[in-house]
């Protein structure tokens, strides 16, 4: 029931948000702006944040909303995955994070890679674009796609990043605790499911 109220939320903030960007009439700009401060309260209500984050994310947020995209680099050395600790939470993820206005994916995670771990890499094959929605993350205000992209090591040493405290290699049978806003434990298994399996085809859903 949560999640739904959730989605539910969403899909206001979208509308809401959508109405403020075209609308020219000062009353209907008044109910859309009534509208998100009602998807606001719901989200505060399920998702155990304040109101104050919540309306400071909306604020942030103009124009049509489409889904944000966020980009995960899967990066292996002797059958192991990088992994690098977020200071936010104190949990681990692949590297990666929002993807930047004028870089390619590709580009994207190279750069995330380098910047949260030390290390040098290129971006191999994309193996899967998944909505967060239809997997077991934690409730968010916003819906997102996560683009994950297999890489290949080319040099570099670990080191931490302005957003990480900790930079280690993981085999699959010994994971540390995810950052599962960022990374689900069934995710980390697919990427070693395409390790495995070199003709494997890219997953979307």
């Amino acid at each position: 029931m949560s999640q739904q109220w959730l989605d539910w939320a969403k899909k206001i903030q979208s509308i809401s948000q959508s109405g403020l960007a075209f609308s020219k009439d000062a009353y209907d700009i008044e109910r859309y702006e009534e509208l998100q401060k009602l998807s606001a309260e719901i989200i505060v209500e399920h998702a155990n944040v304040e109101m104050e984050k919540v309306m400071a994310l909306f604020a942030n947020e103009k124009g049509y909303q489409t889904p944000k995209v966020d980009v995960r680099g899967a990066l292996f050395y002797e059958n192991q995955i990088l992994l690098v600790r977020e200071k936010i939470d104190d949990k681990w993820s692949l590297p990666g994070g929002f993807c930047d206005v004028g870089l390619s994916p590709a580009e994207n995670i190279v750069k995330e890679i380098k910047e949260e771990s030390g290390y040098e890499a290129y971006a191999e094959k994309l193996v899967a674009v998944l909505d967060m929605n239809k997997h077991p993350h934690p409730p968010q205000p916003f819906h997102y796609y996560k683009i994950f992209i297999q890489c290949a090591l080319t040099g570099g040493q670990a080191e931490t990043g302005l957003e990480t405290k900790d930079v280690k290699f993981f085999s699959e049978d010994c994971l540390p605790e995810l950052s599962e806003d960022r990374n689900t434990k069934g995710q980390i298994h697919m990427l070693f499911e395409f390790l495995r399996d070199e003709n494997k085809v890219a997953i979307f859903d």
